[in-house]
């Protein structure tokens, strides 16, 4: 399923030829600048060796850029609260952290009928949620099946904080006459009809029609579990309070500050030695903003790992060669993948402005992503040509799907037939950013120079807090921002999801959070519902990429890029496999001791 390590790509050799030079000259000199300042510190705690090898002990030390919004689970919309969470809960299923693919957590087994529109969930016994202050005692319960009949209900309600039902919308059994009911203030007594606990420890899920990516929608955040007493006592404070089933569990919260997760004693999972999981004692979350000081962080042994890599260092990188010790210490190990995950710029198909066809395809050819790959971003990725799906999909012919290539002459004369030609009569825009992203402010600078240049449409960068940035795309008050999506599972159905018509609200002012853009095509409708009621994966596969062309016909949305995930992480880190949707499972990680000593004597 998954692009090799280092994937360069099928385009043009001399690009590619040229990127892939590049990431390894930057890598290089990364590595260089960071072996020249020694090694990490000792650890918080060493604690025993298990069978297997494995030790246990340490805090592992993550840094995230971007803050996040909510930690409750039907409100976790960016990649912050997931990383965070997904350490903190758990649902019937889980991932592989390598492969990705779908295995059993807290149901142990489950049964299909022959129609693929069953299943029967069969619930490990003996689990129990986090001991917390909204249980008798303050000590943990047994999880039971009924405890997801009130979670998937939860889901199917209409309510400010929940923003995943589009996950069992128009897929569940009775999912929609239920949050109907629940909008007009009278919930069904019977609850949604295609979702049954027939005992403690068995659960039933009935589907309106066959969905190959059912399971794969059952690991979604919106499919945790969580206790009914959580919600009663702490109500919307969710977002800070969690009670899960999870490895670990909320210890400190420092909102925007830092956030300590400790070791579950309970938790239930054990390795295939035997081995109680997790095997660390905490994993402590900051929240500096700037990628240069994190990285220096990384190098002088104060955080354990560093997701993304930030441009502006080279340089620095560079001067410091000077003093580097060629050669030197490598205690460190660099992780690159395709990734799972695009980076694009959306326009909001409900306003005046860009409710024209003709004025989002003049933008989509009025950018030169080329020059922005190759330049601005050192070539790190690829450039966005193809549809809304990333090229990571291995059986997905995305090169099939055609995208926009520079043309700054069609894009003048599209703007000119939409009535504003050379630009004239064309609003001022307001193109939204959200704060703390890597290189969001240096490509927009890029594109709005270009812009510029062959349209001659003034743009100003307006940067707000994530919250904010996330606020105005889903209520629509953004009419020209920055969005990006990185898979919530592995197939493409999860990014042409967001261009489906019936996930927008009737009302402009009501929240759209999966289709934030409000795009609406009946012929990419049809060719979508054919797609994921298709069991055969060519015949699927092959309706996406219909659905994608159509999208980029409208020019739905305007694609720059295709991420490439870079993670560095200490040698003495173990059994922490990259995957291209940066899906984290911090239960299966540990550390070497003896390495991290290791790496201090020889500072």
């Amino acid at each position: 399923m998954y692009l090799p390590v280092v994937e360069c790509g099928l385009g043009s050799q001399l690009f590619v030829m040229q990127g892939c030079m590049k990431r390894f000259f930057i890598y290089f000199l990364l590595l260089i600048f960071i072996a020249a300042c020694g090694g990490p510190s000792a650890p918080e705690k060493n604690g025993a060796t298990a069978k297997g090898g494995v030790e246990y002990g340490g805090v592992f030390r993550v840094n995230e850029v971007a803050d996040f919004r909510s930690l409750y689970p039907l409100n976790i919309t960016e990649v912050t609260a997931h990383r965070i969470t997904n350490q903190i809960y758990e649902g019937l299923v889980r991932f592989q952290q390598e492969t990705l693919d779908v295995v059993p957590a807290i149901a142990e087994k489950w049964e299909v009928n022959e129609t693929a529109t069953s299943y029967i969930f069969h619930l490990n016994k003996g689990i129990r949620f986090h001991d917390d202050p909204c249980f008798a005692e303050g000590k943990g319960r047994e999880v039971t099946a009924q405890d997801f009949v009130y979670c998937f209900q939860r889901l199917c309600t209409a309510s400010p904080d929940n923003q995943m039902f589009w996950l069992f919308k128009d897929k569940v059994v009775g999912a929609k006459e239920y949050y109907a009911s629940t909008v007009s203030g009278s919930p069904l007594a019977e609850g949604v009809s295609g979702i049954k606990a027939l005992d403690d420890h068995t659960l039933q899920i009935d589907l309106q029609f066959p969905f190959a990516g059912f399971l794969s929608i059952l690991g979604q955040p919106g499919c945790w579990v969580f206790p009914q007493e959580a919600y009663e006592k702490y109500g919307i404070d969710m977002r800070v309070s969690c009670v899960g089933t999870g490895p670990f569990r909320m210890k400190m919260m420092k909102e925007n500050e830092a956030v300590v997760l400790d070791r579950n004693p309970n938790y239930w999972r054990q390795d295939e030695h035997g081995n109680q999981m997790p095997y660390l004692d905490a994993i402590k979350f900051s929240f500096v903003k700037e990628k240069k000081a994190e990285l220096l962080q990384f190098r002088k042994g104060q955080l354990d790992m560093v997701f993304t890599l930030p441009i502006e260092m080279i340089g620095d990188v560079m001067s410091e060669l000077k003093d580097a010790k060629k050669g030197g210490n490598r205690d460190f190990e660099t992780q690159v993948i395709s990734a799972f995950g695009v980076q694009y710029y959306a326009f909001q198909h409900e306003s005046e402005t860009f409710g024209d066809k003709r004025v989002r395809q003049a933008f989509n050819y009025a950018i030169d992503r080329k020059a922005i790959m190759n330049f601005t971003l050192q070539g790190e990725g690829e450039e966005g040509i193809y549809g809304i799906v990333p090229p990571a999909f291995s059986k997905y012919d995305f090169d099939s799907v055609i995208g926009y290539q520079f043309d700054g002459e069609k894009a003048r004369a599209l703007l000119a037939e939409a009535g504003y030609p050379d630009g004239k009569g064309f609003p001022t825009l307001d193109l939204s950013l959200n704060s703390g992203g890597t290189n969001y402010e240096l490509v927009a600078e890029v594109i709005k120079t270009m812009l510029k240049e062959t349209l001659n449409i003034n743009v100003n960068l307006d940067v707000v807090t994530t919250a904010q940035h996330l606020d105005n795309a889903e209520t629509g008050k953004s009419l020209f921002w920055r969005d990006a999506w990185l898979a919530d599972y592995p197939d493409p159905e999860n990014f042409l999801n967001l261009l489906y018509g019936k996930n927008v609200p009737a009302q402009l002012d009501e929240k759209s959070y999966v289709n934030s853009v409000r795009y609406r095509s009946t012929e990419f409708d049809s060719i979508f519902e054919l797609a994921v009621r298709e069991v055969d994966s060519e015949a699927r596969y092959r309706l996406y990429r219909m659905a994608d062309q159509v999208a980029l016909d409208d020019a739905a949305i305007m694609p720059i890029y295709y991420e490439e995930f870079t993670r560095l992480l200490h040698g003495y880190v173990k059994n922490f496999p990259q995957n291209g949707m940066e899906y984290r499972d911090m239960s299966e990680v540990y550390f070497k001791h003896a390495e991290k000593k290791d790496g201090l004597a020889q500072r």
